[in-house]
């Protein structure tokens, strides 16, 4: 038996009592009379209770339950305990959706919710950039509306497994998916696919000049050896064709050779800081080299203003600015000048290779540090180039957390640069710390 109950049926009992002891004493119709009275008494009581939670109910503000006497007290005290347990669950679950909703703001991929018609109902902003829409004007709307590419309107009227792509203007390709869930709610899941494309069309593009650029000298050798096998030759006509032989085994091995040193400078971790590399004695051998490769067509000069040493990896740094120096020497005209300038400052040192040649378009610098990339293939094969010495120059930099800049103009020259920052620098006369 409940404690209301109880309670409820002592009162009933007492107002009884009280009854047969008025009316013992005056007489029934006394008793009676008391009786009612009694019963009129609780009825007052009990509406005036229930008035009050009614007028609550009507407007159940949070925290403002009416209090009550006698067992009204135990209900209505129930009865708040209900509402501030209910309150606290409702806080958490406020709490957890905006949590969630944190968590999907904080995704890279754009999340947009839809009805079963489409309709927006919530999306996060990287969708609200991907897809271009507006948060105070396009909720409600149906995406099909804002989203106009003919693929996603056909994908969005005949859903299908798997993505659809589209663009979005400037070279930006978009993945988008819808995800049924719940009862009839659908996920609008976007990803920006534009470096993704841009890197597998890079890996095509590689595979296919690597084999090119292996499958052209492997054809010369395999033409000789089949001309030397089958033809009879005099002895001077053999030791030519081996030479040729020779020199496309040569670039061969030069491409592999190429190829791995790109490999190792790709998976290494940025190179140690704790070696010096004197910077004047590699410039004075990278001179030495380019007047080598030169062969006395060209002026080579030196302007070295030098205090420091670099830390990292002379091996690599010495093949990085060597890629620099040999393509200005190959690409510049006999008679033409290149300059070789190191100069230092308050944010750190820059190595610069500055020539007198052919110059590039501007079209083709961004994609001059590519594997195999060449302006003109024909000219690059003339000099004996691999089309990947940029490239090495340029991983190699990064390794000593320098970067590559390049400007040029064409029919006047370019300048490649090389700038190191303030902490790769030490001093000559100072001790490593």
């Amino acid at each position: 038996m409940s404690t209301v109950y109880r309670k409820s049926l002592l009162g009933f009992l007492g107002f009884g009592v009280i009854a047969l002891v008025v009316g013992g004493i005056f007489g029934a119709a006394w008793g009676w009379a008391a009786f009612a009275l009694g019963l009129l008494a609780l009825l007052f009581w009990h509406t005036r209770h229930l008035a009050r939670l009614e007028r609550w109910l009507a407007n159940p503000l949070p925290g403002n339950v009416p209090e009550g006497q006698g067992i009204w007290d135990e209900v209505l005290a129930s009865l708040h305990r209900l509402e501030r347990d209910a309150a606290r669950r409702e806080e958490g679950l406020a709490d957890a959706l905006a949590r969630m909703r944190r968590a999907v703001q904080a995704l890279p991929d754009g999340v947009v919710i839809l009805d079963d018609a489409n309709h927006i109902e919530w999306f996060n902003r990287t969708a609200e950039a991907q897809l271009q829409l507006d948060v105070h004007t396009d909720l409600g709307q149906n995406i099909a509306n804002l989203v106009r590419e003919p693929e996603f309107i056909e994908y969005v009227q005949a859903p299908r497994d798997g993505p659809v792509r589209i663009g979005r203007g400037h070279g930006v390709a978009l993945s988008l998916r819808i995800i049924p869930y719940g009862q009839s709610q659908k996920m609008l899941l976007s990803r920006d696919i534009t470096q993704f494309e841009r890197v597998d069309a890079m890996r095509r593009d590689f595979v296919a000049n690597v084999s090119h650029e292996l499958r052209t000298p492997l054809t010369v050798l395999v033409g000789f050896l089949e001309t030397v096998r089958e033809l009879k030759l005099d002895p001077q006509r053999v030791k030519d064709y081996l030479g040729m032989m020779q020199e496309q085994a040569a670039r061969m091995q030069r491409i592999i050779e190429d190829l791995l040193t790109l490999s190792a400078l790709d998976s290494a971790p940025p190179a140690a800081a704790d070696k010096r590399v004197a910077v004047a004695p590699l410039l004075h051998r990278l001179k030495a080299d380019a007047e080598a490769l030169s062969n006395g067509k060209h002026t080579i000069r030196a302007e070295i203003e030098n205090q420091n040493d670099i830390l990292g990896v002379e091996n690599e740094l010495a093949s990085a600015l060597g890629n620099l120096v040999s393509n200005a020497i190959r690409y510049t005209p006999a008679g033409g000048t290149v300059t070789l300038a190191w100069r230092e400052g308050a944010d750190g040192a820059r190595f610069a290779v500055e020539d007198t040649g052919i110059g590039i378009d501007a079209e083709h610098i961004p994609r001059l540090t590519e594997r195999f990339y060449r302006v003109d293939r024909s000219r690059s094969r003339e000099t004996g180039g691999t089309g990947l010495g940029l490239a090495i120059a340029k991983h190699a930099l990064a390794r000593h957390d320098a970067t590559l800049e390049v400007e040029s103009t064409p029919g006047k020259g370019s300048r490649f640069s090389a700038r190191f920052p303030l902490r790769r620098l030490a001093a000559r006369d100072r001790e490593l710390s």
